[in-house]
């Protein structure tokens, strides 16, 4: 009976595991212009974040666009496919319906493999989530 309840709770901690760890982030447009990367839903029980990002994955500039309740974006690191990175400080607070500044990559437009940002979510009177979607620009002038 012991070993059941055990099994029993892996399965279940196996299965929330799965359910609930960030899926990766197609991309499928690879035209010149805004394309939206991915969204993520961010609440008071952490702190930081990430999308993976994979498919027409070249960008030369990211914006955040927050939904629902305010955050205070601290700061993005940005991984490439080439295996470097680049951290950006950004300690700029994002109301409802608001967007952070331009991010422009190092390098102009590269292949990205994931995003993390680190992020306080403000108080507000409800307590919500807030609904944060991450844009890239697709500048393609390395075609032109």
């Amino acid at each position: 009976m012991k070993k059941l309840a055990i099994i029993m709770m892996l399965a279940f901690a196996i299965c929330h595991y799965t359910l609930s760890a960030q899926q990766p982030e197609l991309v499928l447009s690879d035209k010149t212009g805004w394309h939206k990367i991915g969204e993520t839903t961010v609440d008071f029980t952490k702190e930081s974040d990430f999308i993976s990002v994979i498919g027409a994955d070249r960008f030369a500039s990211l914006q955040f666009k927050v939904t629902e309740a305010p955050i205070n974006l601290i700061s993005v690191e940005v991984y490439f496919e080439s295996g470097d990175s680049q951290k950006i400080e950004i300690n700029m607070p994002i109301k409802v319906a608001g967007e952070s500044k331009l991010i422009d990559l190092n390098g102009g437009e590269r292949n990205l493999k994931k995003i993390k940002f680190v992020y306080k979510t403000l108080p507000n009177i409800k307590n919500q989530k807030s609904q944060v979607e991450i844009w890239g620009l697709k500048t393609n002038s390395d075609r032109k």
